[in-house]
Order: structure tokens, then sequence, then C-alpha cells
């Protein structure tokens, strides 16, 4: 179980105001407002009562699948030198006939064939969740848990991805290619706040707060050709993050690129200001490669987001398959 009051939450009022408090320090990471064991940050407005709320609202029939296909020469963050993903055959039909790796004879190998593989690939390769330990500042994450005391060798003591709980929560497309009038936005992009309050009034969807917020930039289109979507993409600016969460209370923050936020920086003293600003400050997790095209294609901008990541132990990210099933209207 998370180290966290996920049960008795404080006042929203109260909680977005220590949040903001939190961030106007420039460059500090942030104390939870649930106190200084929290390693999951604002997943903290995920309750009982908000979870049954969403669940009793879905529609049924359609269902949207939000994760990518993993294969080798798929797009992956390689620009630190992180391992591309890997799979390969352990035992197959034939190689089994000849080893024999569980000494049954060759009858039973020519039998039974039997086939096996293994992966390799960084944490953050594919649709997935980034924890809040991914990203802090001066050597802490959020909350002040520190690398000197919460990090060993085999990951981080605090806020790992097996801390995560599952996410059930009402989920929002805001959809910028539409609202622009463009097949995706172009390279080096950066969304602005008035980029996302367009999209939003075209499409007459309004944020909640508990939201998990997915952002579509249109380079999903180009999953399949790697060099094509890991070039130059297009992503968030900080005024439009700080929009989402101390405007818009989103819970989770996401979109259909490979990292976020647009690059080059928008600061000279901090490489990855958006990253820092959600996770390190806000305790925002964020969410990136996810598939939006299907949602976006049918309109569908408000859905019960159903998601879980792999529970790995001390891990700075999670791959996970999210899923988004309609919802009714409020009130129905």
């Amino acid at each position: 179980m998370p180290k966290s009051l996920p049960h008795t939450p404080l006042p929203i009022a109260l909680a977005f105001s220590l949040l903001a408090s939190a961030a106007t320090h420039a460059q500090s990471v942030g104390s939870s407002p649930w106190g200084p064991d929290d390693e999951i940050g604002r997943l903290n407005l995920m309750t009982e009562t908000s979870r049954a709320a969403i669940l009793a609202r879905i529609e049924g029939g359609e269902s949207y699948d939000l994760s990518v296909e993993y294969f080798i020469g798929m797009p992956s963050w390689q620009a630190a030198g992180d391992p591309h993903y890997r799979i390969w055959m352990t035992h197959t039909p034939r190689g089994t006939q000849i080893d024999d790796p569980l000494g049954v004879g060759a009858p039973m190998n020519d039998h039974v064939s039997y086939s096996g593989s293994a992966i390799s690939m960084y944490t953050h390769t594919g649709t997935h969740i980034d924890t809040l330990a991914h990203f802090g500042l001066d050597g802490q994450i959020w909350n002040g848990f520190h690398a000197d005391t919460h990090l060993g060798d085999r990951g981080w003591q605090a806020a790992g991805a097996e801390r995560l709980p599952t996410l059930i929560a009402r989920g929002v497309l805001i959809d910028l290619p539409a609202a622009l009038g463009v097949e995706q936005l172009a390279d080096n992009y950066r969304v602005t706040e008035r980029d996302l309050r367009l999209a939003l009034a075209r499409q007459g969807t309004q944020l909640q707060t508990g939201d998990i917020v997915l952002i579509r930039t249109g380079r999903m289109q180009d999953y399949e050709t790697a060099a094509n979507f890991m070039n130059n993409a297009p992503g968030l600016g900080l005024e439009a993050a700080r929009y989402l969460v101390e405007t818009g209370g989103a819970m989770v923050v996401g979109a259909d690129n490979l990292s976020f936020e647009a690059f080059p920086s928008e600061t000279d003293t901090n490489y990855v200001p958006v990253h820092t600003y959600l996770l390190a400050e806000q305790g925002t997790p964020i969410l990136e490669l996810v598939n939006l095209e299907e949602l976006a294609r049918d309109q569908v901008y408000e859905f019960a987001f159903i998601g879980g990541g792999l529970r790995l132990r001390g891990a700075d990210a999670a791959p996970m398959r999210p899923v988004a099933l309609p919802l009714r209207p409020a009130g129905e």
C-alpha cells in the first residue's frame, strides 16, 4: 500500500493552496499537503467516492485501448543512451527438439512445441507512467525524499512504481490538432494555455478536480516510423502545465508524444522545467506515449480512465496498458 492517506484527503481548496505555494519557490521540491510520508502526490485526490462515481457512469459498449505496441525499432527515449526495446526467443519448437532443456526426451519435444521469449527495455518505453521519483531538484524528489537516504542499488525506497495505485478516474481528451485545424502540431510546437482553453471550448469540455488529462498532439500518427515520431516532437510549455494543475485541478497529465514537454527548454537553468514542475514541485504523475487516435476519431472527450502500471519496485516509471470507457452524461 502507498505510504499516503488516500482515504483521508485534505480539503481540496487547502491542498491546492499548499501545492500552489510550493510552486512559487522556484527550483525547489514541493512538500506534500498529505503529510511527510506521502509518496503518490496528487493521486491522493482519488478516493473510494471518486472511483465509485466514475464507475457508475460507464456507458458500456465500446472500449478504447490507449497503449502502443512494442516492437524492435519502435520509438523510444534514446537521447541519454538508454536501451532500446529488444525481444528474443529463449525457446523455439525446433530448438527444444535439439537441446531438450527440460529433459523430457525427443518424442515429447517432437509432440509438444515450446516457445518462450524475453524482453529488455528502458522503463520509460512505450505507454508508461512517470513516478514522482523520475525527476527531482538538488538531489531531492517530491516531498523531500533525498537520493542520499532513499536511493539504493535496487532503486528508490520512496515513490517507486510499486507505490502507485490503480488509476480509476475521469479522463479528458484535449484534441489540439482538431481545435487548431491541422493534422498534427508542428515540430517543436510549444503548447500554450490559450491552446488548451481553445480546444476545451471547441469540445464543450470542462476540467474537473481529479481528472486525468490527456493531450493529443497528433504525433502518434508517426508511431510506426520511429525517426519521424522522435524528431523535434511538439509538447507542452510550462504555462500550459501550470494551467492544467493549478486552474484545471488535474490529478495526472499525459500526452501522445515521447517526452510530454517541448524542447528546447524555456529556461537556461533547467533542461526539463515541465517535468520538474509537475513531478517534483506539484506531485503530478505524467503519462507518455498514450495512443489517443481512436478517441479523437470518435470525438470521445470524456471517459473513465482505468489503468495500472507494472509494480516495479523502486522504479521511476512503469509500462502500463490503460483503457478508456465512454461515460453517460452526468446526472443520467
